[in-house]
């Protein structure tokens, strides 16, 4: 199950489902499906808050992955962990790279998926692996075309 919360005083319109959709197509292509996870739009203060408290950043920053990896053996499950979103940040980013901020929030969605699921960027070699799995779900979702653009 992937749950999505978006924080009411941001007043965005519906999201839900592309976000979804985003976190399916790379858990798909990844033969992950059987794993759960949560997805949180906020704002640069809780971003900033939850940054500070579990990365010792005090800043905010686009997207923040909290990996649990916590299985549920009655469901046969697995728990990902957490995914929380800065609107305003994402906002910003998608008129720096000059396309929609829901488009912002798909790749920055696929980017987290796949640090849950392990990938990293740390290094070069890392971050080829990594950029090669998100342009893979890009392309399932439509985004394909842009994907150059839409790298974090």
């Amino acid at each position: 199950m992937i749950c999505i919360l978006i924080r009411p005083h941001l007043n965005l319109p519906p999201l839900q489902a592309l976000l979804k959709n985003a976190a399916q197509a790379t858990l798909r292509l990844h033969r992950a499906e059987r794993n759960d996870l949560t997805i949180v739009i906020s704002d640069d203060e809780e971003v900033q808050t939850l940054n500070r408290d579990f990365r010792g950043v005090d800043a905010p920053t686009d997207v923040l992955a909290f990996p649990a990896d916590e299985r549920d053996p009655r469901r046969g499950r697995r728990y990902l962990g957490d995914i929380i979103l800065s609107w305003p940040r994402l906002a910003q980013q998608a008129a720096e790279y000059g396309h929609s901020p829901s488009d912002e929030a798909q790749l920055l969605v696929v980017h987290a998926v796949l640090h849950l699921l392990g990938y990293d960027h740390d290094n070069a070699e890392a971050k080829a692996r990594m950029w090669e799995a998100q342009d893979a779900v890009l392309d399932q979702i439509g985004l394909g075309q842009q994907k150059t653009t839409l790298r974090p």
